[in-house]
């Protein structure tokens, strides 16, 4: 584990131009004006909130997630952890751009504890903010997590290792972060959550806007660092985040030129599918289309007010994919990877 991480930090060999060249841009039209500054912020702390918790299965939509985070405000039919996910993350994120102030040289074991503790506040307080005393594993993953007596030896040289670091580009730093921390898996829950805002720590501390992990890479997302783990490629991961990095930096180019900080307009809802249209169309049972969408096979591009979810027309295509991978006898993750690589 330590050797793979000092060989992956010091051989990190991703073209990094473009994104240096887009902040630079940015950092033209510094200092950004307070007004500005303000509304970045408040879209980014809805949009990280609502993503990274989506990511993690919380059904809170994105307006929903704004209602939560903005208003404090309660929305029917949803959990009280799914609303403490969503005002714990939104702290957390807070805390972190408090923290930006810092250098990466000057983070420590502590700060990071405080953040997983934040995240889980409320939900698991035995085990917020504390390294993990269990053995662990990832539903549905062939990775094998470290023996959680090795944990605090690996937390001490992997903080080691990211505050001393002088040779990556900032962006590759706050992309290994994240999947070395995700790999040594510290906590008993919260890792991705706790591993997404230590990336953007790391790039707000060198002036980057943070990577914006969109819902509809989930898959993607989930599968590269799977990957990795189990001793591929991490270009894939390293591709998602530099992309990521890379649609937040164009997101604040254009709003220092007046337009609006919104990712991309909102989609016609119209054009999907609901759960029964699919199964008409492809010939499959609901139940058979509910389960490959747990196993994250099918992709939900939306979700009705009346929690109704709504999929891409693209996914008929998915599904009759899906149906000839099984018919060779491939296996649901190999499904997951073949599906990712398309």
């Amino acid at each position: 584990m330590l050797e793979n991480l000092k060989v992956s930090l010091y051989g990190f060999d991703m073209d990094f131009k473009n994104l240096t060249a887009k902040k630079t841009q940015l950092d033209g039209h510094r200092p950004l004006s307070p007004a500005l500054v303000k509304n970045l912020e408040q879209w980014f702390l809805v949009e990280l909130t609502y993503t990274s918790n989506a990511i993690e299965g919380n059904t809170l939509t994105r307006k929903e997630t704004a209602v939560v985070v903005e208003k404090g405000l309660t929305v029917s039919g949803k959990s009280l952890v799914e609303h403490l996910e969503a005002t714990n993350h939104a702290d957390a994120l807070r805390h972190v751009m408090e923290l930006a102030q810092c250098r990466t040289a000057d983070l420590t074991e502590s700060a990071l504890l405080d953040i997983h503790g934040t995240i889980l506040r409320g939900i698991d307080d035995n085990n917020a903010g504390h390294y993990r005393s269990i053995p662990v594993r990832i539903s549905g993953s062939r990775v094998v997590l470290p023996n959680p007596r090795k944990v605090p030896d690996l937390m001490e040289a992997f903080m080691r290792e990211i505050t001393t670091n002088q040779t990556l580009h900032p962006v590759a730093l706050a992309a290994e972060a994240h999947y070395q921390l995700v790999t040594i898996h510290p906590f008993s829950d919260g890792n991705g959550r706790t591993a997404r805002l230590l990336m953007n720590l790391i790039l707000f501390q060198h002036g980057y806007p943070p990577a914006l992990i969109r819902t509809r890479d989930r898959l993607r997302y989930i599968d590269s660092l799977e990957t990795a783990q189990l001793g591929g490629s991490k270009d894939n991961f390293y591709a998602i985040v530099q992309e990521a990095v890379e649609r937040s930096l164009d997101i604040y180019l254009k709003a220092v030129s007046g337009e609006s900080a919104e990712e991309e307009p909102a989609e016609d809802q119209s054009r999907y599918l609901r759960i029964g249209q699919l199964a008409k169309l492809t010939g499959e049972t609901t139940p058979t289309l509910r389960y490959w969408t747990k196993e994250e096979l099918l992709e939900v591009a939306a979700v009705t007010a009346s929690q109704y979810q709504l999929y891409a027309p693209e996914m008929v295509e998915r599904v009759r994919l899906i149906r000839q991978l099984q018919e060779q006898r491939l296996t649901i993750r190999e499904i997951r990877v073949r599906i990712a690589e398309k």
